[in-house]
């Protein structure tokens, strides 16, 4: 997947994932797209310790391992700030 597939695929991880953590309002599309492709990364790795694969092209599975991984870095993110 090329470098335009992973903003495309981050951005709309990244904006799905900042609706469900209600953090939609403070952040904006380069946010979005930051917290995405950093979060397919995330989840990339947390979905091959249980077994399974990365994020394997632009399809509906590497959206969900890319969404998993934003809602963990939203947390994480979230965590470190408010303690």
């Amino acid at each position: 997947m090329g470098i335009i597939g992973w903003i495309i695929l981050g951005g709309l991880a990244g904006w799905v994932a900042s609706m469900i953590a209600k953090t939609d309002k403070s952040m904006g599309i380069f946010a979005n797209i930051i917290v995405g492709v950093i979060g397919a990364a995330i989840g990339g790795f947390v979905f091959s310790l249980v077994g399974g694969s990365g994020v394997t092209g632009f399809n509906i599975y590497s959206f969900i391992v890319a969404l998993v991984g934003a809602l963990i870095l939203l947390w994480l993110i979230r965590l470190v700030r408010h303690g």
